[in-house]
C-alpha cells in the first residue's frame, strides 16, 4: 500500500456536494481515505476573475501506482461534472495528486509531487493540518517548514459549517 496526498477544490455549482462526491467516489473505487483536513476558503489561484475556492485534502492509502492513481482522480472529476479545463479556471472539481510516498516522478503528464504545491497556500494549509512533519521528496523541508516560507499571500481560512 502506498501513501498518497490528494487536493481537492472547487468554485461551481454545490461545491460542497461536489467534494462530497469526490471523495465517496474515490472511496468507491478502492482508494482508502485515512485523513482530510478541514474546509477552507481560498482566494483564487492564476485568475481572479472567478468566485473563491473551497479546498481540502486527503491522506490515502492505495494499491493503485501514481499514473493509475492520476487517472482515477480525472475519471473522478468528470464524473462529478468537471466541466472545460480552462487552466486556473472556475471548475465544479479538481483532484490533484500532491505527493505519492516519496517518490519523484517527472513526466509530461505525470509530475510527482505536484509541482506547485510548495507555492501555494492553499495546498500547504490543510496539507500542514493532517502532515506537518512530512518531508517534500525534492524540497528537502517540511510541510510545516514550506508553509512558514510561502510568499503566496492569497487568503486561506477555515470554511464554516453548515
Amino acid at each position: 500500500m502506498a501513501e498518497a496526498f490528494l487536493g481537492l477544490g472547487g468554485n461551481v455549482g454545490c461545491v460542497r456536494a461536489n467534494l462530497e462526491a469526490a471523495r465517496q467516489s474515490l472511496a468507491a473505487r478502492g482508494v482508502d481515505i485515512r485523513g482530510l483536513s478541514s474546509l477552507y476558503r481560498t482566494e483564487p489561484w492564476g485568475r481572479a476573475d472567478q468566485p473563491e475556492f473551497l479546498n481540502q485534502v486527503l491522506r490515502v492509502e492505495t494499491e493503485l501506482a501514481p499514473r493509475e492513481l492520476l487517472e482515477l482522480c480525472q475519471q473522478v472529476e468528470r464524473d462529478v461534472g468537471r466541466g472545460s479545463r480552462d487552466r486556473w479556471g472556475p471548475r465544479e472539481v479538481d483532484v490533484d495528486l500532491l505527493l505519492y510516498d516519496d517518490e519523484v516522478i517527472q513526466e509530461a503528464d505525470l509530475q510527482v509531487p505536484h509541482p506547485r504545491l510548495a507555492q501555494r497556500r492553499f495546498v500547504l494549509v490543510p496539507l500542514a493540518e493532517l502532515a506537518p512533519a512530512r518531508r517534500h521528496p525534492t524540497e528537502g523541508r517540511t510541510v510545516a517548514e514550506l508553509l512558514e516560507e510561502v510568499t503566496d499571500e492569497r487568503g486561506v481560512e477555515r470554511a464554516r459549517e453548515i
